[in-house]
């Protein structure tokens, strides 16, 4: 997995336990398919292992499967031992009528099912008092004295019966949903947004296609990726069409079935499911199929799991019931909705069952446009928010025109275990051995809570129980020695290299994203354009990356001591096929059609990127710089833009900060003596820019007039 995931998931479990040790009521907002139930895991276990007197109660509140799914993951998290703290139970109500529900209390985690706890259930004719009772201390002081804490997961869902529960027992709740209630104060403590689960490729980005389409548009687009899809990324990719409920149905159905049983559309395979409840159980009243499988005389919940693996052959899933929580299908790449939800919410929970990575544990193998695939969604009938301020950015023309101008060298970080003279076994042989080891939950905290590079290593090296206690018992020591070699750049950086082995150069990818902070500049002769009326208009994050995007602007178009631009600039247009043949006059084609001069110079948005330079503080992370431009010269500069001018002026004060900063110019000191390039960090403060150049492995501080005069210059 990327590690650019495990930091995103650490720093939310993180921020989410320090918010509980301040408040007893913490919400937790965070996209549909961004690994809630993983997070929520590790939340769990991190408080587990420091207390044994905590009792979680995760209440599933969708209408779905959705609690025997968390339930399932928790005990596979616990036997594979990514979380050993957890004992997950599922209450369950496989009884008859009149028996009363026993709950066991020698557990730490047990998921309640929404169906459990509504009015008249069995859980809430005394079964759920009495447990609390026995878990908690009641009035006679014979419960076990343990705190409960409630996880609300989807707590978008009203659970009056559960709340009135809260007062007499649970000393913290923790309501988790992508789409979180304000009207209920389920205001967010802790959010993971849009965009950084875009970048850290947890999620894709949505292309919302031309509203009020017939459906067979999406079924041509559809045949025309899946081909690609099987190619590139080895899954069968599905197109997921969500009907109305009651009184269009068969029309709609209809009309899809009109379009399916084309000839050309001969080959694609489809599956209607049309969930009923009968008694309590699930109906396949209504479901068909034309895939030649064995499910059809098993219950909806088959059906459904069926189609969810990345091996199905059913291409195309059309579902009358309501698909929001609770139904993971990374395969899933194309929502076509003819029903019209009339709710943000809902369509937003919809929009979510095609937007999970579908090769999220290896995604940094595939190629660039492999890459692009895994992480497009295409999606028709949802409406367009005002709120929604994701925008798309992609490269002028063909992007050849920036790409083979504009490449760049990136830096990485080797670690210890990949010295040359470093040898894990004889490291480890020299070391004593123990009679007797310490607690395995001390020594796998210590392994969990380890880069990744080091349980990369424990867990090549650990092929049996003493080996892994040996190694478990020198992580301290293997950590600090890794630690102080990550640090030391003038051993651990080196240039990125491809798979051969040979000096790898990226550059802008051919697409990318943004979040609309509404910080604007106009800008449209740099590398990027937009869609729409306003396709020069760009946002930048902060007030300073936009006054810098302003200067960078005018610096851009400004002359050089060679009366030349100072950056460089590239004529971009679409290649002509007759380039070179003579013409009437005399002169020949052009090279580009309607060329137009654009500068090589634009905003590093994250979405995509490859641009990146690793650096040490703690763990290994990832610098990637705003700005990029390459100049008349042909000199790469590359820009990291802060700012003290902010509501919470203290924490550029606080150690951390100031930790980080020293760290990034530490790093790009060496990566300028690696790449050859000039890497800057500007630093408004009130209204002045303080500009820290590292070039050549040096540094120097530049007023904002000295730093355009030494761009200007003559190398």
């Amino acid at each position: 997995m990327l590690q650019e995931v495990i930091d995103l998931h650490d720093e939310a479990v993180s921020s989410l336990i320090e918010k509980i040790r301040e408040k007893d009521n913490v919400t937790f907002k965070s996209p549909t398919g961004s690994g809630k139930t993983h997070m929520m895991a590790d939340l769990m276990n991190r408080i587990l292992s420091e207390r044994d007197d905590i009792v979680f109660i995760v209440s599933t509140l969708s209408k779905g499967n959705l609690g025997q799914q968390n339930y399932e993951k928790f005990v596979e998290y616990q036997q594979h031992g990514d979380f050993p703290m957890l004992k997950p139970y599922i209450i369950s109500t496989s009884l008859s009528g009149e028996e009363s529900l026993f709950i066991p209390t020698d557990y730490n985690v047990y998921v309640l099912p929404r169906d459990l706890y509504k009015e008249g259930g069995l859980l809430m004719r005394g079964s759920m008092d009495n447990f609390l009772q026995e878990i908690t201390a009641n009035l006679y002081g014979s419960g076990l004295n343990k705190q409960i804490y409630v996880i609300k997961d989807e707590c978008h869902q009203a659970t009056n019966n559960l709340d009135e529960l809260a007062r007499l027992y649970f000393t913290k709740t923790i309501n988790i949903s992508a789409t979180p209630k304000l009207s209920r104060g389920q205001v967010p403590d802790v959010e993971i947004t849009e965009e950084q689960a875009i970048n850290s490729q947890l999620i894709k980005k949505v292309e919302l296609c031309e509203d009020e389409v017939d459906v067979s548009v999406a079924i041509d687009k559809f045949e025309e990726i899946k081909e690609k899809y099987r190619n590139l990324l080895g899954v069968n990719p599905c197109l997921i069409i969500q009907i109305s409920n009651k009184d269009k149905a068969d029309e709609e159905l209809e009309k899809i079935f009109n379009v399916l049983n084309k000839p050309e559309h001969q080959a694609l395979k489809w599956m209607t499911i049309m969930q009923k409840t009968q008694k309590g159980r699930e109906s396949n009243e209504g479901s068909d199929t034309n895939d030649d499988c064995k499910h059809k005389g098993l219950p909806v919940s088959r059906w459904r799991d069926y189609v969810k693996e990345s091996s199905s052959t059913v291409d195309i899933i059309i579902f009358k019931m309501v698909i929001s929580e609770g139904w993971d299908i990374p395969r899933a790449c194309m929502l076509y909705q003819v029903r019209n939800t009339k709710s943000d919410q809902l369509d937003e929970q919809v929009l979510g069952r095609v937007r999970r990575n579908p090769r999220l544990l290896d995604f940094e193998k595939l190629s660039d446009e492999a890459k692009e695939l895994a992480m497009t969604a295409w999606v028709w009938g949802l409406r367009k928010k005002e709120e929604a301020k994701i925008r798309y950015t992609r490269l002028f023309e063909e992007p050849t025109d920036i790409t083979d101008n504009l490449r760049i060298k990136t830096t990485r970080l080797k670690t210890w275990r990949q010295r040359d003279d470093f040898d894990v076994e004889a490291y480890l042989a020299a070391k004593p051995k123990h009679a007797t080891y310490g607690s395995i939950f001390d020594l796998y905290r210590k392994l969990k809570n380890a880069d990744k590079e080091i349980k990369d290593m424990c867990s090549s090296y650990a092929t049996d129980t003493d080996r892994w206690f040996l190694f478990a018992e020198n992580a301290d020591d293997i950590i600090a020695k890794n630690s102080s070699y990550l640090c030391d750049y003038s051993e651990s950086m080196v240039l990125s290299t491809d798979e051969e082995g040979k000096v790898k150069e990226v550059s802008f990818p051919i697409e990318s994203s943004y979040t609309d902070m509404e910080k604007y500049v106009s800008i449209g002769d740099w590398v990027w354009k937009r869609k729409g009326v306003d396709s020069a208009k760009f946002s930048f994050d902060s007030d300073a990356e936009r006054e810098f995007a302003e200067i960078l602007k005018e610096l851009a178009q400004g002359d050089n001591a060679e009366g030349e631009r100072v950056a460089m600039r590239v004529d971009v247009g679409k290649n002509n096929p007759h380039a070179g043949e003579l013409l009437l006059d005399g002169s020949k084609e052009p090279q580009k059609l309607n060329p137009e001069k654009k500068y090589l110079w634009g905003k590093n948005f994250l979405s995509q990127s490859e641009i990146k330079f690793e650096y040490c503080l703690g763990k290994i992370h990832s610098s990637y710089p705003d700005f990029v431009m390459k100049d008349y010269y042909g000199r790469i500069h590359l820009f990291e833009v802060k700012s003290v001018n902010c509501s919470n002026a203290s924490h550029f004060d606080s150690d951390d900060y100031k930790d980080k900063m020293e760290e990034l110019k530490r790093c790009y000191k060496q990566a300028s003596l690696l790449t050859g390039y000039n890497f800057y960090l500007p630093v408004l403060k009130g209204e002045v820019w303080h500009i820290s150049l590292l070039a050549n492995g040096e540094e120097k501080t530049l007023t904002l007039n000295q730093f355009k005069d030494y761009v200007k210059a003559i190398p």
